[in-house]
């Protein structure tokens, strides 16, 4: 079973920073490729916010290009965005997804993280 355990949501000022954690944990041998975060505001769809394929170019929405920052610590399999000058339109459950090839298994799945709630406003 793949699981994503999430953390570092909360509620913050406009132009605040925030940063997320997205943690990967499998009971058997996987390798991690495209990890991503997105987000979905009330009444709003999903969207992809940001994406970092394994040894490639970072890829973000437009709306957060210049203020977020996606990374990944491939060591401890987890990947993180770092959200600076928030603005309330940034406010959203955050998701963490990550495509996974597990051993023995063809190719690559999605999963997905609970979710993280961040709030900005004043």
């Amino acid at each position: 079973q793949v699981q994503l355990v999430e953390s570092g949501g909360g509620l913050v000022q406009p132009g605040g920073s925030l940063r997320l954690s997205c943690t990967v944990s499998v009971s058997i041998s996987f390798s991690i490729y495209t990890m991503a975060w997105y987000r979905q505001a009330p009444g709003k769809q999903r969207d992809l916010v940001a994406s970092i394929p394994s040894g490639g170019i970072t890829n973000y929405a437009d709306s957060v290009k210049g203020r977020f920052t996606i990374s990944r610590d491939n060591a401890k399999n987890t990947v993180y965005l770092q959200m600076n000058s928030l603005k309330p339109e940034d406010t959203a459950v955050y998701y963490c997804n990550v495509r996974v090839k597990l051993i023995g298994t063809p190719g690559p799945g999605a999963y997905w993280g609970q979710g993280t709630k961040v709030t900005v406003s004043s």
